[in-house]
């Protein structure tokens, strides 16, 4: 487990430290590993309020707990990325873990999971500017389009920014696009092929350029369908159970699919370690 007492030994004493860390971190040489592949660990959820994983509401509100799977999976051969909120990544920093990993700063976390103001996600984390000088690879940003409410013009204004400020910088926009409504009162992502074609062409031509874009998708049916609508470079996503091996595996034969970016199903696995729940995705890579 990582040391409690370290981390905030730094955080009380000297804050200086992230800066310091962030500094002198080890870039990597390539957004690709060995596999020619991204293997990304996102763990940017907390952040939304969104600490469910399985059947636990609360799986992932031990932070030292959380940090140690990071670190588990971050050091499995294969897996060179991590996705995160400043919070996390700089407690990451401290522990020296982000040495040649590609590293995505989680930029717009303020559509809180289960509120009112859910679609209207402001920008609260990182920017572009913060992303650039801790020299990380790319920054990441969700768009819900929900066609039903008005506060899915700020976010697409936000995001069609932050794409732009992020490709002035030459540093990667990953867009997580979706079509969304609201069923009895809960924001749902459409996971239908063609309301997922809908949000990709969205995101694509969201800034000034789409030079540094790279769309962040879920697994749906007639996927060969759904990715021939974009020739921007994807990575898939998410997904539960057993059912997403097979998923992920279908989805990287796609010629724009780069990689994975995966969150609580390996973090937080049904069934096994982190380690092998890591190790068997890679292994599709």
């Amino acid at each position: 487990m990582p040391d409690l007492g370290d981390l905030l030994e730094a955080r009380t004493r000297r804050p200086d430290a992230i800066a310091a860390a962030a500094a002198a971190r080890k870039r990597p040489t390539s957004l690709f590993g060995e596999h020619g592949k991204l293997m990304i660990i996102a763990a940017d959820h907390p952040a939304r309020g969104a600490l469910r994983a399985g059947a636990d509401p609360l799986a992932m509100a031990n932070r030292v707990e959380l940090l140690d799977r990071i670190r588990t999976a971050l050091n499995r051969p294969g897996v060179n990325g991590v996705l995160g909120t400043p919070d996390i990544l700089e407690d990451l920093l401290l522990l020296g873990e982000l040495d040649d990993k590609v590293v995505i700063g989680s930029m717009n976390r303020g559509g809180l999971a289960g509120t009112t103001f859910e679609i209207d996600d402001r920008f609260t984390a990182y920017d572009a500017d913060s992303i650039a000088a801790a020299g990380y690879e790319g920054g990441k940003m969700l768009l819900r389009i929900d066609p039903d409410d008005p506060g899915t013009v700020a976010t697409l204004e936000s995001c069609g920014n932050a794409v732009s400020q992020l490709a002035s910088r030459r540093v990667m926009a990953m867009v997580e696009p979706f079509i969304s409504h609201r069923v009895d009162g809960r924001v749902r992502n459409d996971l239908t092929p063609e309301a997922m074609t809908r949000a990709m062409t969205v995101a694509a031509g969201l800034g000034t350029t789409s030079a540094y874009t790279w769309l962040k998708v879920p697994v749906v049916q007639n996927m060969e369908r759904v990715m021939a609508a974009t020739t921007l470079p994807a990575l898939i996503l998410g997904g539960e159970g057993e059912a997403a091996y097979s998923e992920w595996r279908k989805a990287l034969g796609l010629p724009t699919v780069q990689g994975l970016v995966i969150g609580r199903s390996l973090l937080y696995p049904a069934q096994g370690t982190v380690a092998d729940a890591v190790d068997r995705a890679v292994s599709l890579l």
